[in-house]
């Protein structure tokens, strides 16, 4: 049986090609693991690898060596882009993740659009960039993920949230044009990442959820907004991971029609029956994080040798993981995935 290295094995299963087993990553952004336990350990250490590029690559790397995840992920949060385009941000600190404390306008017609270009050499994104560049350099063979927030969770953090929901009902015009000028500048800030080395792009966004937007708001502003984002990665050659938050029985039939390579799915989520329902999706998940964080080791063990026998394409945690995860249940989720594919493997010999 043949062997990939972790990119090619990610890549494979992204092109639907056959792999020796699944990948098991986390990829960042909302989805990392800079626990507080990998980073008393590493020395690596947030804040301040939120704002340095070498201190950013060192906690990437720290992260994978310490896990046992096949990938290396920028940033650490969800707020690098909202901060640039003008809301406020604190960026915690060793054990609580960067927030936003103020966004920018109080509705959607109070809008400001800035030129897209020169937005990139500001606030973290040049840190984020720089990263990219540093691990893709030093680690050819593992896959290097960038990521973003998706254009509903960012509009959100630009405009009053509840104001911005309004608008989407009441003042949609509106609404539509700050999500396109959104769009185009995550387009921008994914296409800088891919160019610095990102070996593809994952994509969060934990506002435009069927429980949130309801199956209609979500067919008008989620679905095209997240494939006009997805359509202008692909540009690049970059391949997408979309991760859509919460229960999916509401909009599960428009997933077919979202243009990522892969869907990353919450643990509310029965991925053996997705896959079954639309057997042309790669799906990626779904460990619990709240069983990463209070159950016992074994516990995430016993749930991604299910999630490999089920077929799951790209076993992963399901949501974000809370700082204070327990560093022997991440372990565990990933050395059980090398495992069973072995026990497999010595079957077949």
């Amino acid at each position: 049986m043949t062997e990939w290295n972790p990119k090619e094995r990610l890549i494979r299963v992204l092109e639907k090609e056959e792999v020796d087993r699944p990948p098991v990553i986390c990829p960042g952004g909302m989805m990392n693991a800079a626990i507080v336990e990998v980073m008393e350990r590493s020395g690596c250490t947030l804040p301040e690898a939120h704002s340095d590029a070498e201190k950013m690559a060192n906690l990437a790397l720290a992260v994978a060596e310490y896990t046992g995840f096949e990938n290396l992920g920028i940033p650490f949060c969800l707020t690098a882009e909202a901060e640039v385009l003008g809301s406020e941000v604190t960026l915690g600190n060793l054990s609580c993740e960067p927030k936003i404390t103020k966004e920018i306008f109080g509705r959607c017609s109070d809008v400001e659009t800035r030129d897209i270009k020169p937005l990139l050499g500001e606030g973290r994104i040049p840190a984020i960039v720089g990263a990219a560049r540093i691990l893709a350099d030093r680690f050819p063979e593992t896959p290097v993920i960038g990521n973003l927030t998706g254009p509903i969770s960012t509009a959100a953090s630009l405009v009053d949230p509840m104001n911005f929901f309004k608008d989407m009902r009441r003042d949609k015009e509106s609404a539509h044009r700050v999500l396109e000028y959104v769009s185009d500048f995550l387009i921008a800030f994914a296409k800088a990442q891919v160019a610095a080395g990102a070996t593809l792009i994952s994509i969060a966004d934990p506002t435009a959820t069927g429980e949130i937007l309801g199956p209609k708001m979500f067919a008008e502003y989620a679905v095209p907004y997240l494939n006009r984002l997805i359509d202008g990665i692909h540009e690049t050659g970059a391949p997408v991971i979309l991760h859509i938050c919460g229960r999916l029985s509401s909009v599960d039939a428009q997933l077919p029609g979202m243009h990522s390579e892969a869907i990353s799915t919450d643990a509310l989520v029965n991925l053996k029956k997705l896959k079954r329902d639309y057997p042309t999706l790669t799906t990626m998940g779904n460990v619990s994080t709240y069983l990463l964080e209070f159950q016992p080791p074994e516990q995430a063990a016993r749930s991604a040798r299910s999630l490999v026998d089920d077929g799951t394409d790209i076993i992963a945690p399901a949501c974000g993981l809370s700082t204070s995860t327990k560093l022997a249940s991440i372990q565990a989720m990933t050395g059980a995935v090398r495992e069973r594919t072995q026990e497999v493997y010595s079957m077949v010999l």
